[in-house]
C-alpha cells in the first residue's frame, strides 16, 4: 500500500517501541489529534509513565496479537526485522513506516516547520525556540528530544502552521522532513557506523540545508557548516560573534560561573539583552540561533529575551535532580567528547569543591572510535566514573570495553553496574560536590539511585 499520505486514511495506529526519545513527542502529537493508538516497548521510563497517562494502552512484552487492530505500525530504526509485531504485520499486510518517514508526514501538515539540526545542541535549541513561543502566546507544534519543563512532555499538537522540530541526522533521518527552515547548529564526526567519513555528514547536511522552503539559519562560526552550505540557493541567515553576521550575540560574559550574560544583535541593531538560565558557554550560539528562529516565527525581541531567560534546559540536559547530604546531583544527555567537554566546562566554573564525572558509554561503535577522545574529554572532571558500555542496537565486535576509557585516566574507575557506582558515589562524595551523570542510555536511572542514597544518609 503506498504510505506517502496514510495519515488521512488511518485512524488505529500501533507504535513499537514507543517510549523512545524519537517516538514518544510523535505519541503525543498523533493522540491529540485524535488518532487511536497502542504501543510496546521492552523498558519502563519516564515516557512510558506519561503515555500512559493519556491512557494511551502499551504493551510491555512484544508480541503478535499486540497490533490486533491497528491500520498503521510505526517502528523505529532501532527495532530488529524479527521483532514479531513486524512480522505479524508484514503477514497481515498492515502497512509498516519507519518513524522517521511518520514524522516526515506530520510535518508536512505544517507550513512552517522549523527543523533543528546539528550534532551537537539539538534538543536544547529546539526547546528555547519552543519555550520562546509557548510563552509568547503562539501555539505551535512541538517534536523535541527531551522534556520539555514547561509542559512536562516532549511533543505537542498546537493549533497553528507552526512547528518546531527536533532534526536527526542519524542515517539520514533529517532528509524525509519537510522544512520551511533548516537549522543547522553544528557539524561534528558522529554516527561514523553509517557515515563512515566526516564528508559524507557534511554533504548530507547540505541535502538538509537545500531542503529548505523558504530559509536556512546556520552557525556562521562552524567550519564544517559553511563548507555544507556551499552550492546551497536557499536564503541563509547567519548567527555567531561577529558584526557581519544577520544575528550576533555580543559583550559576553559568564555569570555566576557559568551563566551567559550578552547584547543580541539582529542586522547590526542592538536587540536586546539576553541572560541565559542554562549554564555553559556552548548555549551562547545556540540562544543566538533559537532567536534567530522564534523571530522568523513572529517572535518579537523582547519575547525572545523572557524566553530565554526563564528556559532552564529540557530533560536529561544538565538536569539538576537536587542536593542531599549537600551533595549535588545532575544528569546530562552528553555522549559525545564534544559534548562532554562542553557540560563538564561548564560544570567546573560553577563552584562546587569537586566535579564528579559518573559516564555510561553509548553504542559500542562509538566508543571503539572515540576512545581518546572521552579520556580527555572526562579527565576535566575532578573524578571519573565510567559504567559498562550500553550497546542499544550493536554487538561488540570491536572488542572494546570501558577499561579501556579508564586506563587512559588517571584515578578513574571502572565500576560496571549502577549498584557498584551509586554504593561508592555514596561513599566517597563529600558535601560541596557536584556528581553528574553523563551518556545517551539509561545512566539516569543511576542519577536517581545516587539520589534516593544520598537521601537515605
Amino acid at each position: 500500500m503506498e504510505t506517502k499520505d496514510i495519515l488521512h486514511t488511518v485512524k488505529r495506529i500501533h507504535m513499537v517501541g514507543i517510549g523512545g526519545s524519537g517516538m514518544s513527542p510523535i505519541a503525543e502529537i498523533l493522540h491529540a489529534r485524535g488518532y487511536q493508538l497502542t504501543g510496546s516497548d521492552v523498558n519502563e521510563s519516564d515516557n512510558i509513565a506519561r503515555l500512559r497517562s493519556l491512557r494511551i494502552p502499551i504493551f510491555m512484552e512484544q508480541k503478535a496479537e499486540n497490533i490486533t487492530g491497528a491500520e498503521l505500525v510505526v517502528y523505529t530504526a532501532a527495532v530488529s526485522p524479527a521483532n514479531p509485531e513486524l512480522t505479524a504485520a508484514k503477514d497481515k499486510g498492515i502497512p509498516l513506516v519507519e518513524r522517521a518517514q511518520l514524522l516526515g508526514m506530520i510535518t508536512r501538515r505544517y507550513p512552517n516547520t522549523i527543523a533543528v539540526s546539528g550534532t551537537h545542541g539539538k534538543t536544547t535549541t529546539t526547546s528555547m525556540i519552543s519555550q520562546i513561543l509557548l510563552q509568547a502566546g503562539m501555539d505551535p507544534t512541538l517534536f523535541i528530544g527531551g522534556r520539555l519543563p514547561l509542559i512536562e512532555a516532549n511533543g505537542r499538537a498546537g493549533s497553528s502552521d507552526t512547528m518546531i522540530c527536533e532534526a536527526c541526522e542519524f542515517k539520514d533521518h533529517f532528509l524525509e522532513l519537510s522544512p520551511a527552515v533548516s537549522l543547522i547548529l553544528n557539524i561534528d564526526a558522529d554516527h561514523l557506523d553509517y557515515f563512515g567519513t566526516l564528508e559524507n555528514i557534511i554533504h548530507s547536511f547540505h541535502r538538509f540545508a537545500q531542503m529548505a522552503s523558504r530559509a536556512v539559519i546556520a552557525n556562521a562560526e562552524d567550519t564544517h557548516t559553511q563548507k555544507a552550505l556551499e552550492g546551497v540557493t536557499k536564503e541563509i541567515i547567519t548567527f555567531g560573534y561577529h558584526p557581519e553576521y544577520h544575528w550576533q550575540a555580543r559583550n559576553v560574559v559568564m555569570e555566576r560561573g557559568s551563566f551567559a550574560s550578552y547584547d543580541l544583535y539582529h542586522n547590526g541593531s542592538f536587540a536586546a539583552a539576553i541572560s541565559l538560565g542554562v549554564p555553559g558557554a556552548h548555549n551562547v550560539l545556540n540562544s543566538t540561533a533559537a532567536a534567530a528562529a522564534a523571530h522568523l516565527c513572529g517572535a518579537n525581541y523582547a519575547q525572545i529575551a523572557e524566553g530565554l531567560s526563564s528556559f532552564h534546559g529540557a530533560g536529561r540536559r544538565f538536569e539538576f535532580l537536587g542536593t542531599h547530604a549537600g551533595i549535588t546531583v545532575a544528569d546530562d544527555y552528553a555522549h559525545h567528547p564534544t559534548e562532554i567537554s562542553a557540560t563538564l566546562s561548564a560544570a567546573k566554573g560553577m563552584g562546587y569543591e569537586k566535579v564528579w564525572a559518573v559516564f555510561q558509554p553509548f553504542t559500542y561503535s562509538r566508543t571503539a572510535r572515540h576512545l581518546d577522545g572521552f579520556a580527555e574529554s572526562l579527565s576535566l572532571a575532578d573524578r571519573v566514573i565510567v559504567s559498562d558500555i550500553m550497546g542499544s542496537r550493536e554487538e561488540n565486535t570491536y572488542g572494546v570495553s570501558s577499561q579501556q576509557i579508564t586506563d587512559r585516566i588517571p584515578g578513574a574507575l571502572y565500576l560496571p553496574t549502577f549498584e557498584e557506582i551509586t554504593e561508592y558515589v555514596a561513599s566517597h562524595a563529600s558535601p560541596g560536590d557536584l556528581v553528574l551523570t553523563m551518556g545517551g542510555g539509561d545512566v539516569y536511572k543511576c542519577a536517581r539511585m545516587i539520589v534516593r542514597k544520598l537521601e537515605q544518609k
